[in-house]
C-alpha cells in the first residue's frame, strides 16, 4: 500500500529523533508546535557565552548516608563517633574511626567529621596512586555537603510526622515513588515533569536560542528528571560499548543509522531522498517541527564530527559512571560548536539497595563514584570551566541507622533523610549546609539517637530513619538560582510549586553556591 509523503515524514522524523534520543516527548503535539515556532524564531547564533552546566549524579537504590559522612569527634553535646559506633559496631556495619578521612566543619565550630575511606586516595600495588578521590577537594573548598536532605511537603517535626493531621510525602520508603519525588521536586502529588526539565522550559529560549542539541541530556536512559512541558530532552549512550577506547565516540552516538555517503551503495540514495522529502508538507506544524528537529540533529552530528570531541581517555576510570561522565565532559567541550550556553546532565549509578553485604557492596560503589567524580573535576580544570560546572548528588533516600542482620550479611533497610555532595569551582566548599534542626542545638547534622528527636519511630521500636530538615525543593532551588533561573515568584512557583511551604529564612543556611 502506498504511503503519503506526510506519513513517511512522520515516521522518518520519529526515527531521526531517536537518532539523538529525543523520543521521550515526541508524541506531544504542543511540543512539536513549539519546536516549529522555534524554527522561525531562532535568529541568534551563540555558544559558550556565560556558560554554565549542572550535572546530576543520582545514586539509585538509596545510598546509606550514615556511612558516607560520620562524626569523628567526641563532643558530648552533639552526636559523636561513640553514638555511631554504639549502634553499628556489634553488627559489623560501623567503619573504624581510624580509617575515616577527616574533615573539619567551620559552621559547627570546627568539629571533625569523617568521610568514607573510599572517598580518599586509592592505591594499586601498594604504592601507585590510581585516583586521588574527592576527599582533598573538601580542603580546597571545592566540595560541600548538604546534610539531611529528603522529600518533604513542608517542614516536619517528629510529633507532626506521627500525627495524621500533617501531610507527608506519599508512599514513603518506596523506591519508585521516592525516586520520582526526588526527580520531580514534588512530594504532594504525582506529576510527570522533572525539575530539571522545568528549568530547561524556562531557560532554553533565552539561553540556548539556536542550540543544536537540547539543554538537557541524560546519559542514563529516559528519566523523569529531564522531562518538561516544552523541553525535548536528549538521551545518549554512555559509550559505543563497554570496551570503547576510541576518542571519537560522540561522532557515532549522534550519527544517523542507515544513511550514508557511499556513492556506490543504497545508503546515499536513501539519504538524498530523505533530505528531499523533509522539504515537503511544511505547512503542517507536526511535519515542520519534525523536519526542524532532524535538521538540528544532523547539524549537531556534523559539528561533533569536526569539533573538539576528544578528552583524555586515561583520566576517566573504565566504569559505567566513568563512561557517563566522560560523555558529559565531551559535550561540555563542544559547547561552542553546539551553540549552547546552558547544559543540564543526568548520570546515574545503581546498586545502593544494600539490604545485605553492605560493607563490601557500598564500598565498591563509593570507590566508583569517587574516582569518576574526581576524574570529571580534573577534566573540568583541564578545560578551564571548573567554575562554570557544578556536579551534585541525589538518591532515593538514605538507609536505616539500625543495621539489618550481622556479619557478612549485614545490611540496612529503607530510610529517609540523606547527605548530598556538591562539587565545583563555584561551590563554597569545605562545609556543611542545610536547615538547622528544630531542637535549638544549632546543628545541621541529624541526632544519631535511636528513637530520638530526628527518628521517625518511637523509642520502643526505633529504626533510625531521619526526618529530613532540608527538602529536595530547597536544595534544588539553590542550584537553579546559580544556573540562572529567574527568581520571580511566578517562575519559582512553576518550577518548584511547594517551595513556599518552607521558611525563607532557610536560604542563607543553604548558601553553598553564590
Amino acid at each position: 500500500m502506498k504511503r503519503s509523503r506526510r506519513e513517511f515524514l512522520k515516521k522518518s522524523g520519529g526515527c531521526a529523533l531517536g537518532m539523538v534520543g529525543l523520543a521521550t516527548q515526541m508524541h506531544h503535539m504542543g511540543v512539536m508546535n513549539i519546536m516549529a515556532q522555534k524554527a522561525l524564531d531562532n535568529t541568534k547564533t551563540a555558544g559558550g557565552a556565560n556558560y554554565k552546566a549542572l550535572v546530576l549524579l543520582f545514586w539509585s537504590g538509596g545510598n546509606d548516608g550514615n556511612n558516607l559522612i560520620i562524626p569523628n569527634h567526641s563532643d558530648s553535646a552533639i552526636s559523636n563517633y561513640a553514638a555511631y559506633a554504639n549502634t553499628r559496631s556489634a553488627s559489623g556495619l560501623a567503619i573504624p574511626q581510624a580509617s575515616l578521612w577527616p574533615i573539619a566543619v567551620p559552621r559547627l565550630g570546627g568539629l571533625t567529621y569523617g568521610l568514607h575511606p573510599n572517598l580518599g586516595p586509592m592505591t594499586q600495588n601498594g604504592s601507585t596512586i590510581v585516583n586521588n578521590g574527592i576527599h582533598d577537594l573538601w580542603a580546597q573548598g571545592k566540595l560541600a555537603a548538604v546534610t539531611n536532605v529528603g522529600t518533604l511537603v513542608r517542614p516536619l517535626t517528629k510529633s507532626q510526622y506521627q500525627s495524621s493531621a500533617y501531610k507527608k510525602p506519599f508512599q514513603l520508603y518506596s523506591h519508585s515513588d521516592q525516586v520520582n519525588q526526588a526527580q520531580t521536586g514534588n512530594s504532594l502529588t504525582e506529576v510527570f515533569t522533572g525539575w530539571g526539565g522545568r528549568i530547561s522550559d524556562q531557560l532554553t529560549q533565552s539561553q540556548n536560542p539556536s542550540g543544536l542539541v537540547p539543554m538537557i541530556t541524560s546519559i542514563a536512559g529516559a528519566q523523569l528528571f529531564t522531562a518538561g512541558q516544552t523541553t525535548l530532552p536528549m538521551a545518549i549512550s554512555q559509550a559505543e560499548n563497554d570496551t570503547d577506547t576510541g576518542t571519537n565516540n560522540l561522532r557515532t552516538v549522534l550519527n544517523p543509522a542507515g544513511f550514508g555517503t557511499n556513492p556506490t551503495g543504497s545508503t546515499l540514495a536513501r539519504l538524498n531522498a530523505f533530505n528531499a522529502l523533509r522539504g515537503q508538507d511544511l505547512s503542517s506544524s507536526y511535519v515542520a517541527a519534525a523536519s526542524h528537529v532532524t535538521d538540528l540533529a544532523m547539524q549537531a552530528n556534523t559539528a561533533l564530527a569536526t569539533g573538539q570531541d576528544t578528552t583524555p581517555e586515561g583520566r576517566f576510570p573504565r566504569t559505567g559512571l566513568g563512561f557517563q561522565l566522560r560523555q558529559a565532559a565531551r559535550l561540555i567541550k563542544n559547547r561552542d560548536q553546539l551553540n549552547i550556553n546552558r547544559q543540564i546532565f543526568y548520570v546515574q549509578i545503581g546498586g545502593f539497595d544494600t539490604h545485605s553485604n553492605q560493607p563490601n557492596n557500598q564500598s565498591n560503589l563509593i570507590t566508583e563514584v569517587s574516582q569518576a567524580m574526581r576524574a570529571f573535576w580534573d577534566e573540568m580544570v583541564a578545560q578551564g570551566v571548573q567554575n562554570d560546572v557544578t556536579l551534585f548528588t541525589l538518591s532515593d533516600f538514605s538507609r536505616t541507622f539500625q543495621p539489618s542482620g550481622s556479619g557478612t550479611s549485614v545490611g540496612t533497610d529503607h530510610g529517609w533523610g540523606n547527605h548530598m555532595f556538591v562539587m565545583g569551582g563555584s561551590v563554597i566548599g569545605g562545609n556543611f549546609y542545610g536547615s538547622l534542626r528544630p531542637d535549638g542545638t544549632g546543628n545541621y547534622f541529624p541526632t544519631l539517637t535511636m528513637g530520638g528527636p530526628d527518628d521517625t519511630d518511637s523509642s520502643s521500636n526505633p529504626r533510625g530513619r531521619w526526618i529530613p530538615t532540608t527538602s529536595v525543593d530547597q536544595y534544588a532551588a539553590v542550584l537553579a538560582k546559580w544556573f540562572g533561573l529567574p527568581q520571580d515568584a511566578a517562575t519559582l512557583e512553576t518550577v518548584f510549586p511547594n517551595l513556599d511551604n518552607f521558611a525563607t529564612g532557610t536560604f542563607p543556611q543553604l548558601g553553598f553556591l553564590p
